[in-house]
């Protein structure tokens, strides 16, 4: 269904902010303003740590060059995954890396830990982030802001123009 200029009408827009946050944790994760929120959850929760190794993943995945791979290597291994690390994540013991694979680096060297670190906050800090009052007070002021007056208006002068 479109609107008179064919764009989508607003049952057919694609979710946006919280309610597209709620669908999916792949879907908080591409949204800046959603991993802002989701790591000020954590941060209280004291997990913050494993969003922050999660996103170094994925920053290292478009790492380029052998030298830069070795370097972030290096540094998510020191920050996250040595036993003296400052944001340990908690990874099984089998699968941890051992300083050695450091030398040779590829892009998917930490999908297995990455892989795990995102189905613990999967099916653990994502559903109570959902509850929480950073999530809640933040759909609030969103839907506060699409039925403030001046949004009501801009609405009322669309259905004005389409329906007349």
């Amino acid at each position: 269904i479109n609107d008179g200029e064919g764009h989508p009408s607003s049952s057919q827009q694609t979710l946006k902010g919280t309610s597209k946050w709620a669908t999916s944790l792949e879907n908080l994760l591409e949204d800046p303003e959603g991993v802002k929120r989701f790591r000020e959850f954590l941060k209280k929760e004291f997990s913050e740590e494993n969003v922050l190794f999660w996103l170094a993943c994925e920053e290292f995945k478009k790492t380029q060059g052998k030298k830069q791979m070795q370097e972030k290597a290096k540094e998510i291994y020191m920050t996250f995954l040595s036993s003296k690390a400052s944001s340990q994540v908690n990874v099984e013991g089998q699968s941890r890396l051992s300083e050695t694979i450091l030398e040779t680096p590829h892009p998917l060297m930490f999908q297995k830990l990455q892989d795990q670190i995102f189905n613990l906050m999967k099916y653990d800090s994502y559903s109570r982030f959902l509850k929480s009052d950073i999530f809640l007070n933040h759909k609030k002021s969103e839907e506060q802001e699409e039925n403030s007056p001046e949004a009501q208006t801009a609405a009322k002068r669309a259905s004005r123009i389409y329906n007349t």
